[in-house]
């Protein structure tokens, strides 16, 4: 699997002064070809100029080995690099703080932490089978807000809603039992909807971390994720492991991410084990190795009025997904996973209802935008049934044969293309007569999703009541006998451009 790279643009040789380096995601196939502007070192006049091509390995933001340091009874050596600077006439720092705002108890609910900066943390690896310390973090507790704040270079992690410590720290063996076994453990020690949860982190800028942006396992249930903007993570790929996202949650029961701006991560949203009651609406994730992964999870869970704009947009290894008026510009996968049991639960509650391997399908895709080296081509291989309707195709993308009359345009470019506006984001489109095409649609309601198989569970709110997809990705109404494909209700036809970010809804 290709994770795209980075170009150095280098004076006169590939060894020469480094002008600026450009970020390169996985474009989606060898033929499927995108354009990446970036800045470079100021210059004048008539200059040879060269470009390197690194693969993900040897990113031109990875250095040379910092620092390295023994540990004694009585002192610690530290014998570091200081490339082109003198540390008797800098400033050295060195993080020895773990966080910089974390209880050192569990059960310190409903704080607010409004407006801060806070950086500069050496926090430890946060794996979902041990306590999940955070630049900021939560420790097990209910009713937090985190806002407005600004959270940079954190060692691993930024902002963690994550489990309580105990001895069984670590000792899962990295296996699916182990982990079933910490959620009975979490269970015994309060981990219920009357407890844990609900939090809201909203309108944060989270960057420079090298693990995750925000980490959750199993606290996070019954929160909101929203207007936050999350970017360059595990961009020096320091670590290895799986824990690596801009957003990694075990368990979002009845937790909605929504309006969130990703990129330049390794995995824009990874939602691992547990995903039911879950939305993830209206974000915006662009430059990302992939921008969504599901794994093991059984539903239901909805995604919809999102922009995966980069080379890779859906890893899936879970069922019972339902996805409504997304665009996709990349690469979508579908594997079954039969090796792991994971849990399903009651609705609306931490109480697990039983254990099942995940045999890929029963998953729906309405309305929504395929372009490129997208398509559902890969749920013709699931071996459950599948329900599609109202999707278009287009620039050669190719539809399942599980959708009886699907929009398919494979000539048509769309020219689909995000750029820069003043403190914005655009998306330049052309997607003339595309939205006239076909049968009407349906508008996506809990009653069309009908029910996700295993958990026999319909597709509804946190609070019970029904789904109805009736406003678009900027929040115009949409057209009810007929709506429009993909994110936006576009009102005209022909090229434009739609402000994606910020957006006021």
């Amino acid at each position: 699997e290709t994770t795209g790279g980075v170009i150095e643009i280098r004076l006169d040789k590939p060894d020469g002064e480094l002008l600026g380096t450009c970020p390169v995601p996985n474009t989606g196939g060898w033929q499927s070809w995108s354009t990446f502007p970036t800045k470079i070192k100021p210059t004048s006049g008539v200059k040879t100029v060269c470009l390197v091509f690194k693969g993900p390995q040897a990113r031109a933001s990875t250095p040379d080995p910092l620092w390295f340091a023994q540990v004694d009874a009585s002192s610690t050596t530290i014998w570091a690099q200081f490339k082109d600077v003198n540390p008797n006439e800098a400033e050295v720092e060195i993080n020895v703080r773990r966080t910089v705002f974390y209880p050192d108890k569990t059960g310190v609910n409903f704080l607010t932490v409004r407006g801060f900066t806070m950086m500069h943390a050496a926090t430890p690896w946060a794996p979902p089978t041990a306590e999940q310390v955070g630049l900021i973090g939560t420790n097990w507790s209910k009713g937090w807000i985190i806002e407005d704040c600004d959270i940079r270079y954190s060692t691993c992690v930024g902002i963690t809603l994550g489990k309580y410590g105990d001895q069984w720290d670590n000792t899962s063996a990295d296996t699916a039992e182990g982990y079933v076994k910490t959620i009975e453990r979490a269970l015994a020690n309060g981990w219920s909807k009357d407890n844990i949860g609900h939090h809201v982190v909203r309108n944060n800028r989270i960057a420079y971390c090298e693990q995750a942006g925000l980490v959750g396992s199993l606290g996070a249930v019954f929160s909101t994720i929203t207007g936050n903007t999350i970017h360059d993570i595990h961009m020096r790929r320091l670590f290895t492991g799986a824990e690596m996202a801009g957003i990694k949650i075990h368990a979002a029961i009845d937790t909605e991410i929504r309006g969130n701006q990703i990129c330049r991560t390794c995995l824009g949203i990874w939602l691992d084990w547990m995903a039911q009651g879950t939305r993830v609406t209206r974000n915006l994730l662009l430059d990302n190795s992939r921008d969504l992964f599901v794994e093991v999870d059984h539903g239901p869970f909805l995604v919809d009025h999102n922009l995966f704009l980069s080379g890779a947009s859906l890893l899936d290894m879970s069922e019972g997904g339902a996805y409504a008026h997304n665009l996709f510009m990349g690469v979508i996968d579908l594997r079954p996973e039969l090796g792991r049991e994971t849990p399903y639960h009651k609705a609306h509650s931490t109480e697990v209802a039983g254990l099942r391997n995940i045999p890929g399908g029963d998953d729906r895709f309405y309305n929504n935008l395929f372009v490129g080296n997208s398509g559902l081509a890969q749920y013709d291989k699931a071996a459950q049934p599948v329900h599609m309707a109202g999707n278009v195709f287009l620039k050669g993308a190719k539809p399942s044969k599980a959708e009886q009359n699907p929009v398919v345009l494979a000539d048509f470019d769309p020219e689909i293309r995000p750029g820069p506006g003043q403190n914005s984001l655009y998306l330049g489109l052309n997607l003339d007569g595309v939205g006239t095409k076909g049968s009407p649609r349906q508008l996506v309601t809990t009653e069309l999703l009908g029910r996700a198989k295993l958990p026999d569970l319909p597709y509804e709110q946190p609070d019970g009541s029904p789904y109805r997809l009736d406003t678009d990705y900027l929040g115009n109404k949409r057209n009810a006998s007929n709506p429009y494909p993909g994110p936006f209700e576009l009102s005209k036809e022909g090229k434009q451009s739609v402000r994606i970010w910020p957006v006021t809804r």
